[in-house]
């Protein structure tokens, strides 16, 4: 099984992202990872699907997505031509002594402390997938509260759009 990062632009419509994931229920593929956001052109949408598989289904999630009628354009985003991270929120309790610790771990990978409370502190990380498992795995020595991903989006490097 491999993963692949799908970039699709799509009409800004009413139910676009809804016919998009339904194609993927349709047919009984499990989508790692889905984001969606308004481009700088207010026309159109851009949703990232991130998509585990074989080459033969990956290349028939790739044929299917072509053929919704409000898909204007697919590319693959290759961690070579492209630029794909994700955001995490995690609140942890924290006594002061773990408020220390937790900030160390946080300054390492370069996270950002949003929020302190009397027991709990909230941090904001940005990066790849990998760093932020990385970065959950040293939480894990702690209690996480709460925690939510955003899922990846990403934009392909240069001066080539979608």
């Amino acid at each position: 099984m491999k993963q692949i990062v799908l970039s699709l632009l799509v009409d800004n419509n009413p139910g676009v992202l809804a016919r998009v994931a339904a194609l993927f229920s349709r047919r009984g593929y499990n989508i790692d990872s889905l984001t969606a956001g308004v481009t700088n052109n207010p026309k159109y949408t851009r949703i990232t699907v991130a998509v585990s598989g074989d080459d033969q289904i990956l290349e028939q999630i790739r044929n299917q997505i072509g053929k919704l009628e409000e898909v204007r354009r697919t590319i693959v985003l290759d961690d070579k031509e492209s630029v794909c991270r994700e955001l995490v929120l995690v609140k942890v309790m924290a006594d002061k002594k773990d408020k220390q610790d937790i900030i160390a771990i946080a300054d390492v990978f370069r996270a950002k402390i949003v929020d302190v409370g009397a027991s709990s502190v909230m941090i904001e990380l940005t990066g790849t997938q990998n760093k932020l498992d990385a970065f959950l795995n040293l939480m894990a020595d702690f209690e996480v509260l709460e925690m939510v991903r955003t899922g990846l989006t990403g934009l392909g490097r240069g001066i080539s759009t979608l």
